[in-house]
């Protein structure tokens, strides 16, 4: 038999290559921790909180106007910031050909009891968050408690039903708990929640959608 068939991906065993371990469906999620980044999350922050002032639904209203339309030096520069991380991101898929993509982008101010419920991100092809503020997520009454953590989930529902102890998919939850200059990049089919924030002080972040440009020139052709 010269071929295998997998749920429509041929696997050839003509150069001798096609035993062994595969791994199917990846998901690749980017986790970077960016330098020196105090002073320009400064400047978003005040820059922020002043938007803030003349869009009080900013935080839930996020495709009414996008962040990155601003012309501002620490937007210009959390851009560049992001559209670095995707191009690292493409080029480890990897993804051998040029790709055109603009940004979308909004604030999200997080005060005492605020928390993002489950959702993903429809009509965009990845998706991330540059955290510029965290507030301590220490204390709290109870251990199963995670204030202001990210939590994304396997997107294969129940696939840790028939888990054993050592198997990579017993755990269907990456949690992320997260640091000033802290930037993510993940598909944006991801489920994902924020846990409430327990602090009194405030939690800011941009969050951001990476659309494609000319997708149709993207698409399989089989």
């Amino acid at each position: 038999m010269d071929r295998q068939q997998d749920n429509g991906r041929f696997i050839s065993n003509e150069d001798g290559n096609g035993d062994g371990f595969f791994d199917l469906w990846p998901t690749s999620f980017l986790h970077r921790k960016l330098e020196n980044t105090a002073a320009a999350n400064e400047t978003l922050l005040g820059f922020i909180l002043q938007q803030e002032k003349n869009r009080q639904d900013m935080t839930v209203d996020y495709l009414s106007d996008n962040l990155f339309a601003h012309s501002a030096p620490a937007i210009d520069w959390l851009k560049q910031c992001i559209n670095k991380t995707v191009a690292d991101y493409l080029k480890k898929l990897p993804i051998n050909y040029d790709i055109k993509w603009s940004v979308q982008g909004w604030a999200n101010i997080n005060r005492h009891g605020d928390y993002h419920s489950l959702h993903n991100h429809p009509h965009s092809y990845l998706s991330g968050t540059y955290y510029i503020k965290v507030p301590d997520a220490r204390g709290g009454s109870r251990s199963d408690l995670n204030p202001g953590a990210i939590s994304f989930f396997d997107p294969r529902p129940q696939a840790n039903l028939t888990a054993i102890m050592g198997d990579g998919q017993i755990d269907p939850e990456f949690r992320i708990q997260p640091e000033p200059g802290l930037m993510l990049l993940w598909p944006s089919f991801l489920h994902h929640l924020v846990h409430p924030n327990l602090s009194d002080d405030i939690r800011v972040s941009v969050s951001y959608n990476v659309l494609l440009k000319d997708v149709q020139r993207y698409l399989p052709h089989n």
